[in-house]
């Protein structure tokens, strides 16, 4: 046995009995909200006036030049100031040269963006459009009609058509990347990086100076303790200073001599307890610079390496794989430290390759 509601209220109250059990209602709703659908589309200029349709396409296309234009001029500014090869590296230039090459790399990237979005706006149709959810392979029916659709897209969007936005697009595409392709290839020397690192401007009879000013530092100076940041004479006046110190860069501490552990044929590479090891991190190259005096450890700020100078700068601690170079010196007659030679091993970060 079934009553019926009152359509009036705007719902169909239906009791249902069953048997055996309690009657139970359940609600049918009749007066849901109707699908208003989509206003209609909105004709724009360009649809309605070839004329200004052919304008709107200058335009894209005039933004697509603009980011070859970019790309192309972040390369050529690039190679236009070679700073590797102009002596001494002028920071104000170094600045002028950078800002040159994100200029262009940004002109590039905003030509592409703007042009594909003034492309949407003005010259594809705008109308809307819902997209059902389908389960990931469709039927052959579903995969025609995606066909269709990206024929439709096709023929609204112009794209097979537009040569001139197609090709000032693909343009652009191309020519963006070229930056930094040819950046990243200036991060690698031109040279065997192993023949590189291996050599610094220390040489037999090079005098140890002080960290910036250049002066020479006697044995005398160096006392219990102490910590001097030191670069090979006459580094201020070499062309590139900047890539040489950043091998040549020294740190000279003086230990008691009982405190060293010295290997053999190491016998004469310090002085009365002063020892120069390399400043360059041996994980990826920072600025060793924390000396601990106490318990005769440098510290490296970046990724915590330890090396402990005592056992001739051995890792105790951290990322790095092998101890910092040691720097063999002598004291000459005037009591000038000096270098014995350079370096025996290359200096710097490990993932070079080594012959050790």
């Amino acid at each position: 046995m079934a009553d019926h509601g009152s359509a009036d209220t705007g719902n169909a109250v239906e009791i249902i009995a069953t048997d055996p059990g309690p009657r139970s209602a359940a609600v049918v709703p009749t007066d849901r909200p109707q699908n208003p659908g989509f206003p209609p589309e909105r004709k724009r200029v360009a649809d309605l006036d070839p004329a200004k349709e052919k304008q709107q396409e200058r335009r894209v296309v005039a933004w697509f030049v603009v980011g070859i234009i970019g790309a192309v001029g972040a390369v050529a500014a690039y190679v236009a100031f070679p700073l590797d090869t102009r002596g001494s590296i002028d920071p104000s230039e170094t600045r002028i040269v950078t800002l040159l090459i994100g200029l262009g790399i940004a002109l590039g990237l905003f030509g592409i963006g703007f042009g594909a979005v003034h492309w949407a706006k003005s010259l594809m149709h705008g109308h809307d459009l819902v997209e059902m959810r389908h389960p990931t392979r469709g039927s052959e029916e579903t995969r025609a009609k995606a066909v269709a659709v990206f024929t439709a897209g096709n023929e609204e969007s112009g794209f097979s058509r537009r040569k001139a936005i197609v090709g000032t697009l693909i343009g652009a595409l191309v020519a963006f990347p070229l930056p930094g392709i040819v950046l990243f290839r200036g991060l690698a020397p031109k040279e065997d990086a192993n023949d590189v690192l291996r050599h610094t401007m220390w040489k037999k009879g090079t005098r140890l100076t002080r960290d910036p000013s250049g002066t020479p530092i006697k044995a005398s100076e160096v006392t219990l303790g102490s910590a001097f940041h030191v670069i090979p004479e006459g580094l201020n006046d070499s062309e590139h200073k900047l890539e040489e110190k950043a091998k040549a860069a020294v740190l000279l501490m003086r230990l008691k001599p009982e405190d060293l552990h010295v290997s053999k044929g190491k016998e004469n590479w310090s002085y009365d307890g002063i020892v120069a090891y390399s400043k360059i991190c041996t994980h990826v190259g920072c600025p060793v610079a924390l000396y601990e005096q106490q318990t005769h450890h440098l510290l490296c700020p970046c990724h915590q390496s330890q090396f402990d100078i005592t056992r001739e700068a051995e890792v105790i601690f951290g990322p790095a794989k092998r101890p910092l170079p040691q720097l063999p010196i002598y004291v000459d007659d005037e009591g000038y430290l000096r270098a014995r030679s350079d370096f025996h091993e290359p200096v710097g970060p490990s993932f070079w390759e080594r012959e050790h």
